[in-house]
């Protein structure tokens, strides 16, 4: 199955505000910044160390990722360990208590459904890095911070064109709000650790994707969000959309209602990449009061940004799609 189904199944604006996605009123520290991006890097370290420890290296070149990918891998993970380290002393220096690490599943099932899920992991990491950056006062941290998203951006890039995707799909990257990158989180979450005191973000409700093909085509294809119109009825008089995020603009049209599902018959001509999918009760903006479920993620081709077509076929994972 896909790895956005993977994602779905697991889970139960603007420029000047750095993210696309607008915040509620929430008094954001220094200190919850950073133990934030510390839960984030746990769950980084954790899924390589998975992976690291369940696929070997022949494996990897069976699901067509020849050396040095394995070794590449081994540094990728050493950089996420790295973060980690780095995070924890810096709450500690700061006078404050470190979140500690959670449990968690992937449910991934194979060397090539890892790979496609550290490519979305990772792209999700710098977008909670870049969404994260307003809210950093000491420039201290926010240098810190900006280093490490420079390192995950590389990653990103890394993998995406292992995986034959566009390793830099898009002039500006994608920005999210806390709570939309707790949303993705939280589908790999299955319990903090006790004591931890729990962070002052939501999950909000799935948003399941039926994938049509891989990768969608921007300005052309369509998009299916299976049985949303049944979970999240529109009511009488008040329409539902679906905001795209992709970079620093975001993309907000409205949904037709098929059945039990929310239908979507052209996707937006300008996204591309990694792109983020909320349903919304405003036509003019996504905000964590009118964000009625997601985000799901897609992966977006714009013809102009590459040489030759990809492959069009949703790969066959064993659980789920965009």
């Amino acid at each position: 199955m896909h790895i956005s189904h993977l994602l779905t199944a697991a889970l139960a604006a603007g420029i000047s505000t750095a993210s696309p996605i607008e915040k509620r009123q929430l008094k954001v520290t220094d200190v919850l910044v950073l133990n934030y991006a510390l839960t984030l890097e746990f769950l980084e370290r954790k899924f390589y160390r998975e992976g690291l420890a369940n696929y070997t290296r022949e494996e990897f070149i069976d699901a067509g990722f020849e050396d040095p990918f394995y070794s590449n891998l081994k540094v990728i993970a050493y950089d996420e360990e790295t973060h980690v380290d780095f995070l924890t002393k810096a709450i500690i220096a700061a006078g404050a208590t470190p979140v500690k690490e959670a449990t968690y599943a992937f449910g991934v099932t194979d060397a090539k459904s890892f790979v496609a899920l550290s490519s979305v992991l990772e792209g999700v990491g710098v977008s909670a890095y870049l969404g994260a950056a307003a809210s950093i006062m000491e420039k201290a941290y926010l240098t810190a911070a900006g280093t490490i998203l420079t390192v995950e951006a590389r990653h990103s890039a890394y993998i995406r064109s292992q995986l034959g995707e566009q390793p830099f799909p898009a002039p500006f990257d994608t920005p999210l709000g806390f709570n939309e990158v707790f949303s993705l989180a939280a589908g790999f979450i299955k319990s903090f650790a006790p004591g931890d005191a729990p962070l002052p973000f939501k999950a909000f409700p799935p948003l399941m994707l039926s994938c049509s093909q891989f990768p969608y085509v921007a300005g052309s294809s369509s998009v299916t969000f299976t049985n949303a119109a049944k979970m999240y009825p529109a009511q009488s008089g008040c329409p539902i959309y679906a905001a795209f995020f992709s970079g620093l603009e975001p993309y907000i049209i409205p949904v037709k209602t098929v059945g039990h599902d929310y239908v979507i018959e052209k996707l937006p001509a300008g996204i591309s990449g990694q792109t983020y999918v909320v349903l919304t009760k405003d036509p003019a903006k996504a905000t964590d009061d009118t964000i009625i479920a997601g985000p799901a993620i897609l992966e977006v081709y714009r013809p102009t940004n590459y040489t030759m077509m990809p492959d069009m076929t949703c790969p066959g994972m064993s659980a789920g799609g965009y």
